[in-house]
């Protein structure tokens, strides 16, 4: 079955029914982690099934099938498993607490905020995870704000900023991953267009935050750390900037953090093939629901629904700038909904690709909007469980840490300034490249 030419509004209700569950629950219970997303896709998906009587729910099914086996999809969710390994494995053999000891141990005792919104950057970068730098980070920082008389607001904020920044541009990210596979792209490819625009944001973060606390001063305390075990982590990144296909690099990052711990004596060939699976294994609720948002998409396509939301949102566009902002928009605003920034390019992410080839946007730069503003929104919304995980740390209100939230805001703004100014200029990619991207 082929993409309706004529839009259909009601094709969307499952998709209306999925916010209305996830956000209603969210705002029932005021806390937006209590409905499982794959829970509200599921019964949204059953009830793509129920719709539409002029096709045969065999052939819906097909349908359902077709959206769910999309390469772009199951490469997403192979993706995801190795990068969950990966996570974990480097986690269990100490990799994270010698980065995080590394970073501190440099850290100048008198920009201790510039410093740890460095830290949190380089940790972010290298783990691929905000909650996972949160975690590490937030327990440091309210140190750091005891011992310096900082506030508790201001030293979350950095935090939270710091992971957005390797949320938004890591290798291995959740995002990132979502970005490049919905618009078919490679990893390196995106990361430059990324870190072009947000790298401004970055360097008036730190700035402002220097002007803010660069009188307080406070010891920090020195943990040991082994640079062996940092190797994974930089592994992944330097592989991946040099254009190594991504199965291979998460593949090379499983095999040096798997030796690595081997050698040290923190694996077993038991243990070690366990930790694998414990990360496998946490990754498999985030395959299960790519795999039903992309079946239902399917069905909303087919019903109409996605050339409904293609002629609403480019109605009054006549320029590719106007067409990136609508793309800005559309996330910004699922993200709002989703409260989840890899859920919302997952799920806007088919229906920006399909804007940027009806006004001849690059691919890169689709998938740089797509994952600027999602973690843009996400950095700034108090019932996100970032923000949520940051203020339980630190007994603070969520909304305290907004007003220090310049990093979230401030690369929101720089992607306003690179669609207005056409930044950075994009060398066409030759055909046999295009071809080869997915690569």
């Amino acid at each position: 079955m082929k993409l309706k030419n004529k839009g259909n509004p009601w094709a969307l209700l499952p998709f209306v029914i999925f916010l209305a569950l996830f956000i209603g629950v969210g705002v029932y219970t005021r806390d937006f982690t209590k409905m499982p997303a794959i829970i509200a896709v599921l019964i949204a998906s059953m009830l793509a099934l129920l719709m539409n009587r002029q096709i045969s729910l065999s052939d819906k099914m097909k349908l359902f099938y077709r959206g769910a086996g999309h390469p772009n999809i199951i490469m997403m969710v192979l993706i995801f498993l190795l990068s969950g390994a990966f996570t974990a494995m480097a986690k269990g053999m100490g990799a994270v607490e010698s980065t995080v000891n590394l970073a501190l141990s440099v850290l100048p005792p008198n920009l201790l905020m510039v410093g740890l919104f460095v830290i949190a950057c380089f940790i972010s970068l290298s783990m691929g995870t905000s909650m996972g730098t949160i975690v590490a980070l937030a327990p440091i920082g309210v140190g750091l704000s005891q011992q310096a008389d900082i506030s508790l607001a201001l030293s979350m904020a950095v935090v939270v900023g710091g992971a957005m920044f390797g949320d938004n541009l890591s290798f291995i990210s959740d995002t990132t991953i979502a970005a490049v596979s919905t618009q078919n792209i490679r990893m390196k490819d995106k990361f430059k267009v990324n870190f072009l625009t947000v790298l401004p944001a970055a360097v008036v973060t730190a700035v402002i935050l220097y002007f803010i606390s660069g009188g307080s001063v406070a010891n920090v305390a020195s943990h040991p750390f082994s640079l062996i075990e940092t190797l994974p982590y930089i592994a992944v990144l330097v592989t991946a900037l040099v254009g190594v296909n991504v199965f291979v690099v998460l593949v090379l990052g499983i095999v040096c953090a798997g030796l690595i711990g081997f050698w040290e004596g923190n694996y077993t060939w038991l243990t070690l093939v366990q930790k694998a699976e414990e990360g496998i294994t946490g990754m498999q609720s985030l395959s299960i629901l790519v795999l039903l948002i992309g079946g239902m998409v399917e069905l909303i396509r087919s019903y109409g629904g996605i050339q409904f939301l293609l002629d609403f949102l480019t109605r009054r566009t006549r320029s590719r700038k106007g067409a990136q902002f609508s793309i800005a928009g559309l996330i910004s605003v699922t993200n709002l909904c989703v409260a989840n920034n890899t859920i919302s390019i997952i799920i806007a992410g088919p229906l920006a690709r399909e804007i940027s080839t009806r006004f001849g946007i690059d691919s890169r730069k689709t998938a740089s909007l797509l994952d600027i503003f999602s973690c843009s929104v996400q950095g700034l919304i108090p019932y996100g469980p970032q923000i949520l995980l940051a203020a339980s740390v630190a007994s603070i209100s969520p909304v305290s840490i907004l007003s220090y939230s310049y990093y979230p805001i401030l690369i929101a703004v720089c992607a306003v300034l690179s669609i207005l100014f056409r930044f950075p200029r994009l060398r066409a990619v030759p055909a046999k490249q295009e071809v080869a991207r997915a690569n």
